[in-house]
């Protein structure tokens, strides 16, 4: 079981008083795009084994959304930050370095 610290009201919850909401820092395409830009917006989601940031609402708390980092294969949670920021925290990706050399990053 999944145990996530909202990083607004500070309570550790279990996964089920969350809601998963996919994949964190998509890039959104509007108007003005073209089909497969908005294609690969609508459907086109990574599904790595290993480091992924994802984005969670605190459903049965504070309903805020809020982002995290988490290992797919081994459940770690290695933090979570507001829903606001456009990219990991460095100290976040510092823990995650430490803890994964191997990891290459978001990109």
């Amino acid at each position: 079981m999944l145990l996530l610290e909202c990083p607004y009201c500070g309570v550790k919850a279990e996964e089920t008083e969350l809601t998963a909401g996919g994949e964190a820092h998509l890039k959104r395409f509007g108007p003005g795009s073209s089909g497969e830009e908005f294609e690969a917006y609508m459907f086109a989601r990574k599904n790595p084994k290993g480091v992924h940031f994802e984005r969670w609402r605190h459903a049965y708390g504070c309903g805020k959304w809020f982002l995290a980092a988490r290992c797919t294969a081994t459940l770690e949670v290695f933090g979570t930050y507001p829903a606001q920021t456009t990219e990991p925290p460095a100290d976040l990706v510092e823990k995650i370095k430490a803890k994964r050399p191997d990891w290459k990053g978001t990109k």
